[in-house]
């Protein structure tokens, strides 16, 4: 049986002594983050992950989810009580305002608590992660009135959230929406149409079901000005809070998918159900990006969770299978063969899993902290960066962490040979799971092409801009450091080939938007490298500073070494990805249609 341990210790270094955490206190909840309830919060939820939801991974993966005959549907054994842990521990609530029932600590906490959770049971952890980006949408664009009505229940989980964009015929269009929102008169609108791939539609895991909607109010004008947001509950809600009679929206069915089988993924049809508009009339998008954003940095992190827990397990079997002998002479000699951690193929394998979830791990907790930042600072110009990096980092985040993650997860399911390709070993579950992070909440390919077409030039480049000179800024800090040189150097040649790209978008892509397309993709990964790059070397220069202290010495050894091999072995492949760039749309686009 497979199994998992949450990075505790990683965590806590990474944001004690990478990033700055506890530097924050001018930022509302800081304070009450001190460094002991930062270590209590994380084991806490590591506990949560590794004893409630871990053992039910499995179990959600063989039984999935069941639609019976009157609509309703049943989770998989075991579900419900890892739910109501996960909602009574107060975890949904993390990160909310105390004034709506929540805790008010710092995202960046229920980030590492995402992964964790993530890492543990992907299936499970979207029901309260698609709620808290409920909450999320609420919070900024519901009214009063709404947020007063629906947040506190979600907060307690005895309520749950989805949101609801696509239709059998649009996915990434939704300007071809065709779901209408026709006015009762009231105030409320009849909300009419059907929506797919539904994530936590329908479920036995709470009493009701808050469904955030975008539709057309009828008259609205064609294509994404027409867009409205919607709540749509499942039950009816009273003046009281108490819940009323069932809604017009039911499950019409559950798609029967290739992972994540524990999450009710249901075709969602809405009959005349009664839906109050949230936000103003026809900017229903600008209320759902805030959602869509929380989404897809939530999504990177399942990338990492699922990376995480496949090199878990991929270690634990090479530590033990034995197979042929070491190219150096036996290192086992009392035993028929050696284990296959001793081949450097494997090692290589192992290692290059590793310096990416070391460095994915602190580029998201990075970035959670500028959410931080963006979302409680009272320094406009603090607000401002922050949100650069956002916009900046989010589809680096979400494409790249899980293009990543799944390709680890194969290779890692590739250390158990056959017996990763049986399910007795969970290994197909990782690669299975982790595969629909690539596609939802945004195509992967619809996050390069959105930071290639919108990110990167906004505001005349002052997110890249700002990135570049951060970056630049540690390199001629640490220039002549002779212990931070295998760092420096690297990262100096990556940012160097990221420079080069970005110059040769401005000067090809204007005139021929064909070579922006055609190099997205590659432009993502390269930045995503150089990013990685530089959490490396922020790690290395910690990981001196505490091996120089003296302590745990090998721990921090081993830390370098990783960030070496990170530097050696992937770093360089920013040129290849500068190669493809500079090749451009012609042969990409040459070929005439019928020829494919």
């Amino acid at each position: 049986m497979p199994h998992y341990r949450a990075p505790v210790e990683d965590t806590l270094f990474l944001l004690g002594d990478v990033l700055g955490f506890h530097a924050r206190d001018n930022l509302a909840g800081f304070s009450d983050a001190a460094p002991d309830v930062v270590e209590a919060v994380l084991r806490e939820g590591a506990k949560l992950a590794e004893e409630v939801l871990a053992p039910v991974n499995q179990t959600g993966d063989r039984e999935g989810c069941r639609r019976n005959p009157d609509g309703s549907v049943t989770t998989p054994a075991g579900f419900k009580a890892a739910y109501d842990a996960y909602a009574q521990g107060g975890w949904m609530g993390l990160s909310v305002p105390e004034e709506f029932g929540g805790q008010g600590l710092p995202q960046t906490l229920n980030t590492a608590i995402q992964e964790f959770a993530s890492g543990a049971n992907l299936a499970l952890g979207m029901y309260p992660g698609l709620t808290q980006g409920a909450i999320a949408a609420l919070l900024v664009h519901g009214s009063a009135e709404q947020k007063a009505r629906f947040i506190p229940k979600m907060v307690a989980g005895t309520w749950t959230g989805t949101m609801n964009l696509t239709e059998p015929h649009c996915g990434t269009d939704l300007g071809l929406l065709k779901t209408k929102a026709v006015p009762n008169g009231d105030g409320s609108y009849a909300i009419t149409g059907t929506k797919i791939f539904i994530s936590a539609g329908e479920h036995d895991l709470a009493e009701n079901i808050v469904h955030l909607v975008i539709a057309r109010i009828e008259g609205a004008p064609a294509g994404t000005k027409g867009i409205s947001l919607f709540v749509v509950p499942k039950f009816l809600v009273g003046e009281d809070g108490a819940l009323g009679p069932r809604n017009g929206v039911s499950c019409g069915s559950l798609e029967h998918k290739m992972g994540i089988h524990g999450n009710a993924t249901c075709v969602m049809n809405y009959d005349g159900a009664t839906g109050w508009l949230v936000g103003e009339a026809n900017r229903g998008l600008n209320a759902m990006f805030v959602m869509m954003n929380e989404a897809r940095l939530a999504v990177g992190v399942q990338g990492l969770g699922q990376s995480e827990v496949a090199y878990q397990n991929a270690v634990a079997y090479a530590r033990d299978r034995l197979q042929g002998r070491a190219l150096t002479g036996a290192k086992a000699p009392d035993k028929p063969a050696d284990p296959i951690l001793v081949h450097p193929d494997v090692r290589r394998t192992l290692m290059q899993i590793r310096a990416f979830n070391e460095a994915a791990r602190a580029l998201v907790l990075w970035t959670a902290l500028q959410s931080d930042i963006l979302h409680r600072s009272e320094d406009a110009g603090e607000r401002r960066t922050a949100d650069d990096h956002m916009g900046l980092m989010t589809p680096v985040v979400k494409g790249v962490l899980t293009d990543r993650g799944f390709a680890n997860a194969v290779e890692a399911q590739q250390m158990f040979g056959g017996h990763g390709y049986v399910e007795e070993w969970g290994m197909s579950q990782f690669v299975r799971d982790a595969r629909i992070a690539m596609i939802y909440e945004g195509a992967n390919g619809i996050q390069a092409m959105d930071l290639v077409g919108r990110k990167l030039p906004k505001d005349g480049g002052r997110a890249m801009m700002a990135f570049l000179g951060e970056v630049q800024t540690f390199l001629k800090d640490h220039g002549e450091d002779a212990d931070m040189a295998a760092f420096v150097k690297p990262l100096g040649a990556a940012v160097n080939d990221l420079q080069g790209a970005t110059m040769w978008f401005m000067q090809n892509a204007m005139a021929k938007p064909d070579n922006a397309g055609a190099g997205a993709t590659d432009y993502m990964h390269l930045l995503g490298l150089v990013a990685l790059g530089y959490m490396w070397a922020r790690i290395a220069k910690a990981a001196l500073a505490r091996k120089a202290a003296g302590e745990e010495p090998a721990r921090w050894d081993a830390k370098l070494v990783t960030g070496r091999f990170f530097m050696d072995r992937s770093l360089p492949e920013t040129g290849l990805r500068l190669a493809r760039i500079k090749a451009g749309a012609d042969t990409t686009m040459a070929l005439a249609a019928e020829a494919f």
